[in-house]
C-alpha cells in the first residue's frame, strides 16, 4: 500500500479512534469517517475527513475500513447490522482495533466472507494512540495484514502478525489485559495497606519503581493519576471490566484454571456496583481507600 494518499474508512471516533484517526490524516491519508456521535465527526471533519452518513456508506467508498468501538455487541451491529459495514461494496479489506473477544471475531468474518478479515486490537491507552506507540496484536490473512500493514504502522510502534486464525489478536489483547487489570488491583491493595502502615505512598512508589514489584501499574498508573489524585489514565473502568468479563469467558471455553484473575474481577464488580461507572480505571484505589481507611497520595 502506497505510503500516502490511501483511502480509509473509519468508523468509530472515541477516546482512541479520534486520535488514531487525527494521526492517519497527519500521515497524508484520506480518511471517510462515520460515528453516532455528531460531535465527534465534526472535530475529525475539522481535521480533514470527510464525513460518512452511516458505516454502510463508509465500506461503500472505501477499500480499507478501520473499526474502534466500545463493545462486542457494537462492534456486531455496526459490520452486520442493517446499515452495517456488511452493505458495501467497496470494502476489501476489514480492520477490527476493538477489544471484543476471538468470539465475536470469528462472527464477524463469517459475516463478512467476501472479504479479508484482520482482528488488530491494539494496546498503550489514549496516550499511546496521541503518540504513535501502540501495540498492535493483528491475526488473519497475512496478505491483508501485510497490505495495511504501513496503515497499522501510523498509530502503531509495536505491530505484530500473531498468527492466521481471527481471533488470535484478540485472545493476545485478551491476556495482556488481563495482566494488567490484575496486577493493578493487587497493586492498589498493597499501596493501601502501605498507606496504612504509615508509609509516604511516594516513597513507597520510589522505592518499588525500582524493585521486583514494578509493573506498568506503578510506573505509569501511580505517579500521577492516583498520587497526584488526578484519575486521568485516560481507560475507564467499566472498559477494563468488560475486558476482564470477555477474558475469563475465553477462558472458560479453553477449559483453563483462572482462580487469581476471577478474584481480580469480583473486585472490578464491586468497584462499578459502588459508584465506578464512568471514572478511569486507575480509580479503583478509591474504593479500596475507603474499605482500608488510608489515602495513597503523595504527602
Amino acid at each position: 500500500m502506497s505510503a500516502n494518499h490511501a483511502v480509509i474508512g473509519f468508523v468509530g471516533l472515541g477516546a482512541m479512534g479520534a486520535p488514531m484517526v487525527e494521526r492517519l490524516i497527519g500521515a497524508g491519508h484520506r480518511l471517510l469517517v462515520h460515528d453516532v456521535n455528531a460531535e465527534a465527526v465534526d472535530r475529525a471533519v475539522a481535521l480533514g475527513a470527510t464525513a460518512m452518513p452511516s458505516a454502510a456508506a463508509v465500506a461503500d467508498a472505501a477499500p480499507v475500513v478501520f473499526v474502534s468501538l466500545p463493545t462486542p455487541d457494537v462492534v456486531r451491529q455496526v459490520a452486520l447490522g442493517p446499515g452495517g459495514l456488511v452493505e458495501g461494496s467497496a470494502m476489501t479489506i476489514y480492520a477490527d482495533l476493538s477489544t471484543t473477544g476471538a468470539q465475536v471475531a470469528q462472527q464477524v468474518a463469517a459475516g463478512l466472507a467476501r472479504v479479508a478479515v484482520l482482528d488488530a486490537p491494539v494496546s498503550g491507552g489514549v496516550a499511546g494512540a496521541k503518540a504513535g506507540t501502540l501495540s498492535v496484536m493483528a491475526s488473519g490473512d497475512k496478505a491483508a495484514f501485510e497490505t495495511i500493514r504501513p496503515l497499522l504502522e501510523v498509530i502503531g510502534r509495536n505491530t505484530v502478525h500473531v498468527g492466521e486464525g481471527v481471533g488470535q489478536g484478540q485472545t493476545l489483547k485478551l491476556v495482556n489485559n488481563l495482566i494488567a487489570a490484575t496486577v493493578w488491583a493487587a497493586t492498589a491493595e498493597a499501596m493501601v495497606m502501605g498507606a496504612k502502615a504509615g508509609i509516604d505512598p511516594a516513597v513507597m512508589h520510589a522505592v518499588v519503581s525500582k524493585s521486583s514489584g514494578r509493573s506498568f501499574s506503578t510506573e505509569v498508573f501511580m505517579p500521577k493519576a492516583v498520587l497526584e489524585r488526578s484519575f486521568d489514565f485516560g481507560f475507564r473502568l467499566e472498559l477494563m471490566h468488560k475486558d476482564v468479563r470477555l477474558a475469563l469467558s475465553e477462558a472458560e471455553a479453553l477449559g483453563t484454571t483462572m482462580l487469581t484473575c476471577t478474584t481480580a474481577k469480583q473486585l472490578y464488580d464491586h468497584a462499578l456496583a459502588h459508584g465506578g461507572r464512568g471514572q478511569d480505571v486507575t480509580a479503583l484505589v478509591r474504593l479500596l481507600e475507603e474499605w482500608g481507611g488510608a489515602e495513597v497520595a503523595a504527602r
